[in-house]
């Protein structure tokens, strides 16, 4: 390994000399201002070139998520046949011009130079040259100290380590359980952004919850790694997340993801400013959804007596008809209020009615009849 990026470790070495000569002219040199901001300039520098990858990350992604439905219908039609599925999501990738490796790109080219930055580090934590880092260079690393913690200390080093660099267990450990704890939630954060903002919810794919799953193995990882981290390396990499996290939120808000939440915000900002140019079908399908919306009439709230009366459906037959032969025998609206109070007993009263209607309807009958004499009483 260290004869492959070897190279890389004088590369690395070399940057962070000519910035701490540069930040020497303002601090101590031997301070951990100007060596913590010799790292935080390299991670910066590194970040800058990286930028044309994290635009074409970027891109990936998008067309990744656009993908999925198709990728999902091509996984449904050939889910017993493996080779022909592999075949067919080569083809919708070279067709569309999406590499699944490009979201990765940045990281795999930032990889070398953490690595190197990880070997330059530990050589000046074992009193190695290294590099460009001479032994002058050396013993002001060893010097330099960030909050108490020396550049080179590491969580799990012993108390006699630490102490043969000038600190205390006790200060070294604080600080790189605050900078692990940061981040870790810079990069929970970064992931949630995405995941909450530049996501076309509309279509759920398998995609998605492999986001959200790296969304919390992510910084679980960072936690459990970071323990072997030096404390220079935790600065390189916190100043890595905060840098991506910016850049992102940047990206997301100049140029969302079509159908998510930030891209919904985006075209709300551009018609408050004027700035968004409506097509005339979008405009006319609008005002037809707000008119139809405004001429929807509500339905009219019934008094309870009428809802309590439409509840007792079933015997409304006979109820009708006690209410005809009720008018028809000249019957009150006092007495129509008084059936109406009756028909709180559940359909009591309806039936009284019924049957009162029905000795009114026999009487009425027995009056228009004559009762024929007996022949014993002619």
């Amino acid at each position: 390994m260290d004869t492959i990026l070897k190279p890389l470790y004088y590369a690395v070495s070399w940057i962070i000399v000519q910035f701490h000569s540069f930040f020497g002219l303002f601090f101590d040199p031997d301070s951990g201002a100007a060596w913590g901001l010799s790292i935080v300039s390299l991670v910066v520098l590194i970040r800058v070139c990286l930028i044309p990858l994290f635009v074409k990350q970027i891109k990936s992604t998008r067309n990744m998520q656009a993908l999925q439905p198709k990728m999902k219908a091509i996984q449904e039609r050939y889910k017993s046949d493996k080779q022909r599925q592999s075949e067919e999501m080569m083809k919708l990738y070279k067709e569309t011009g999406t590499n699944p490796l490009s979201s990765c790109l940045p990281i795999l080219a930032q990889s070398p130079f953490f690595i190197s930055l990880y070997q330059v580090l530990s050589h000046i934590a074992q009193n190695k040259t290294v590099g460009f880092i001479d032994p002058t260079l050396l013993a002001s690393a060893q010097k330099a100290h960030i909050f108490g913690a020396p550049l080179a200390a590491k969580f799990m080093d012993s108390a006699e380590k630490i102490q043969s660099l000038g600190a205390s267990l006790t200060d070294v450990r604080v600080v790189t359980i605050i900078m692990i704890v940061l981040m870790s939630a810079s990069q929970f954060y970064t992931q949630r952004q995405l995941m909450t903002k530049n996501v076309d919810l509309t279509v759920k794919t398998p995609f998605m919850q492999q986001q959200k799953m790296l969304m919390y193995v992510f910084p679980v990882m960072f936690a459990v790694f970071g323990i072997n981290f030096p404390v220079g390396v935790l600065v390189y990499w916190l100043t890595t997340n905060v840098w991506t996290m910016g850049q992102q939120m940047f990206v997301i808000r100049r140029n969302p993801t079509p159908g998510s939440k930030a891209f919904t915000e985006r075209q709300e900002r551009l018609r408050a400013k004027g700035k968004l140019v409506e097509s005339p079908a979008e405009v006319a399908a609008k005002k037809a959804a707000e008119e139809a919306r405004q001429n929807r009439q509500q339905p009219k709230r019934q008094p309870k007596a009428k809802r309590q009366t439409g509840a007792s459906a079933p015997s409304g037959a006979p109820q009708s008809r006690t209410r005809a032969s009720s008018s028809a025998n000249g019957t009150t609206a006092e007495g129509s209020g008084t059936a109406a109070q009756d028909d709180k007993g559940k359909g009591g009263a309806s039936a009284k009615g019924a049957a009162s209607g029905s000795r009114n309807t026999k009487s009425g009958q027995r009056k228009g009849q004559q009762r024929p004499k007996h022949p014993s009483k002619k």
